[in-house]
């Protein structure tokens, strides 16, 4: 896992190496910072590479720690109950012994690998002679978006990083320190708003670049972070009055592979099928059932506390578009579901589960003994006849949304609330509530307040949201809204370790602990731990969160 200088030392190594040591000849092809530049084909290719970043081409590298962040929320449990997971299970758990951890680590690293080639592109891009210039211009714009991204990234899991700006040399970091997480927003603040001034619309782009709308709405969330109401308002608002953006008809085309850049969505991650290349997505097989058709990794599975949010709010639509979960007679959008009960009638235990928990003998079965909480993520799923040839992690062509037209409707009413305009609040929220056909909110004040953020934990489940929002929100008394529902008295603690209320499934297997969260620390748990590696090679420049050890 290399670090920050290592990073910086590899890149250098790679664009300025000398074959002086080992040739006397120039290494045929071979092309530095000096000479790549040269035309504007050039600067496509490498802006190319930064939006590769977002994921940097790995199931491991990024998507870990998304799927990290639900399994520290109410939302999720780790789930694989057959292999041992104590990377996540530390950090998911609140064991207070993460800063040695692997996926916290390669999110680091991989976070400023991306920043780097982005500063890159930014200096270089820019200090080019081009005819087109206004393709110039926007190339150096969604660079600067990107890593606008990348930064808001790591300051919302980590707090204060280091602040890269431009490419640099290896000696030049040397002894760098944190940044305070304001400095760092205020930079994400002049990334974003600048990009905005020059990308395009989104019916004026090439689908999958960034666009204005995108810098916009990510600005409004970073705003929001903040508590900036009054900015994020207007931000807002700005991509409300576009009219780039509006709601899909039905819930379940959201999350659709055949419905990949929908006109709900802001920025997505662009995903494809290639039977070599790794192209396509990982987190339908990660989060997919052990127990086929097609075996999947049960990483990230959803609580029956989160299940049951949605029936308190009579939400039958969002519910069965969101979770699947064993004993179903039927998947959401699954024309297929025969295949999935065939396979369920070839489990060794089959008769055993229908005769335990009174389920149909035509369910299909997510076997209970492999899966923490027996259910799966449907958002992520792929019906059976739309999956692949080689169905497998970074294969499957469902593009993974970033940011979507909901959230920008949700985070402006929670603005507008926030600012006393209940009534816009109100309209915002119920253009969402609408949709999956519930009543209108005409509360006000703070149970107008308490209900957006219901509605925001029930519309984005999944969407890498949830730990962020109650890390960020404040309850009656000023304290984080996490402290309430984590922590030995927290809300989802209590109801997971109550007979009346635990879930029987999650109960019976404790292969993980119920007690999730029991010894969460609000002094500590607000943010991640640096990794332990950065600050050893920094001779400790680069100092811990406070409570890590």
């Amino acid at each position: 896992m290399k670090h920050l200088l290592t990073i910086l030392t590899l890149v250098v190594t790679l664009f300025f190496t000398s074959c002086e040591d080992f040739l006397t000849e120039e290494i045929r092809g071979q092309q530095n910072l000096e000479t790549y530049f040269t035309d504007i084909e050039d600067c496509e290719a490498y802006i190319v590479g930064c939006y590769q970043d977002i994921t940097c081409g790995g199931w491991w590298n990024i998507n870990t720690v998304w799927l990290l962040s639900e399994m520290c929320s109410d939302d999720a449990w780790m789930g694989n109950t057959t292999q041992s997971q104590s990377d996540y299970v530390s950090l998911a758990h609140y064991q207070g012994s993460g800063a040695s951890n692997g996926p916290i680590a390669n999110f680091w690293q991989y976070r400023y690998k991306a920043i780097l080639r982005c500063n890159t592109a930014i200096e270089y891009i820019s200090q080019m002679d081009l005819v087109d210039t206004e393709r110039q211009s926007q190339l150096v714009a969604e660079a600067r978006f990107l890593r606008g991204y990348f930064y808001f990234e790591l300051v919302r899991n980590f707090g204060g990083v280091p602040l890269m700006t431009s490419f640099s040399d290896p000696a030049d970091v040397q002894g760098i320190t944190r940044s305070s997480a304001e400095q760092i927003y205020a930079f994400i603040e002049e990334d974003l708003s600048a990009a905005a001034e020059i990308l395009p619309e989104r019916s004026e782009s090439e689908i999958g670049r960034a666009t204005r709308g995108a810098a916009l709405g990510l600005l409004g969330k970073v705003y929001l972070y903040q508590e900036k109401w009054q900015e994020a308002h207007d931000v807002l608002k700005t991509v409300i009055d576009s009219k780039q953006y509006k709601l899909m008809e039905n819930f379940g085309d959201v999350w659709s592979i055949d419905k990949n850049n929908n006109e709900e969505s802001l920025f997505e991650v662009q995903y494809a099928y290639h039977e070599t290349l790794a192209l396509g997505g990982a987190l339908t097989v990660v989060t997919g059932a052990r127990n086929g058709p097609g075996d999947g990794w049960s990483w990230c599975q959803p609580t029956a506390n989160l299940e049951q949010a949605y029936i308190d709010a009579g939400d039958t639509e969002r519910l069965k578009w969101t979770i699947i979960k064993t004993g179903c007679t039927e998947i959401a959008g699954e024309d297929n579901f025969d295949v999935f009960v065939q396979n369920s009638k070839e489990m060794a235990n089959y008769d055993k589960y229908i005769e335990q928990y009174g389920w149909d003998e035509n369910c299909y079965i997510i076997d209970p003994a492999q899966h923490k909480s027996a259910r799966i993520i449907r958002k992520y799923f792929v019906p059976y006849n739309k999956r692949p040839a080689v169905y497998n992690i970074d294969k499957i062509p469902l593009d993974h949304r970033i940011l979507r037209y909901a959230d920008v409707l949700l985070m402006y009413a929670e603005a507008c609330n926030e600012l006393g305009q209940d009534s816009e609040a109100q309209n915002a929220l119920n253009e969402v509530r609408n949709r999956v056909h519930l009543p209108e909110v005409t509360a006000t004040g703070h149970q107008l307040r308490d209900a957006i953020r219901l509605e925001r934990r029930l519309e984005l489940a999944f969407e890498q949201n949830r730990l962020y929002d109650i890390r960020r929100w404040k309850d009656d008394s000023g304290q984080p809204v996490i402290a309430s529902i984590l922590g030995p008295n927290g809300t989802f603690v209590q109801w997971n370790m109550n007979e009346a209320t635990r879930d029987r499934y999650e109960w019976e297997n404790q292969g993980e602990n119920s007690n999730k969260g029991i010894t969460f620390d609000v002094n500590r748990d607000l943010v991640f731990p640096i990794p332990l590696y950065e600050i050893t090679m920094s001779n400790g420049s680069i100092t811990q969160n406070p409570g890590w050890n």
